[in-house]
């Protein structure tokens, strides 16, 4: 389980997003939760779901752990190129995972921006590149 950080010590917002990350990464949805704002929102949008959908806070995050789980194994979500572009977090993404019943890997790249408020992830924003990712964390913040 991810350690929760002293109340003492406030996290950047690169270090939440990658806590999150971790956690997920782990199967700790609990431990996922503990960097995720009440008020959380994060859209899958078609461009990169065939089911795509909206979740919402932690009752949210957790369906989008159960759906995905229910049709993936071994997920990964492998962030490279992350930075802070003004209080937003870019992270270029590889996620990976196997088809639970048919055992086809697959393999998806993508780019997020990420919304951190007082030490908690509050959105995330998917992209189909990092540099129209980070164009709009530029004109955003």
């Amino acid at each position: 389980m991810p350690e929760q950080p002293a109340p003492s010590r406030r996290l950047s917002n690169l270090e939440v997003v990658r806590r999150v990350n971790e956690a997920f990464n782990q199967g700790d949805i609990e431990g996922t939760l503990l960097f995720i704002h009440p008020e959380f929102v994060v859209t899958v949008p078609a461009d990169f779901s065939a089911e795509p959908d909206t979740y919402r806070g932690h009752d949210g995050m957790r369906r989008y752990f159960d759906s995905f789980q229910e049709a993936m194994s071994e997920i990964r979500f492998e962030q490279s190129d992350v930075r802070e572009v003004g209080p937003l977090v870019v992270a270029a993404v590889t996620l990976t995972a196997v088809g639970r019943t048919t055992g086809i890997p697959v393999e998806q790249r993508l780019a997020q921006v990420w919304v951190v408020r007082d030490g908690l992830a509050l959105e995330v924003r998917s992209y189909s590149s990092f540099d129209a990712a980070l164009a709009a964390a530029e004109s955003d913040s």
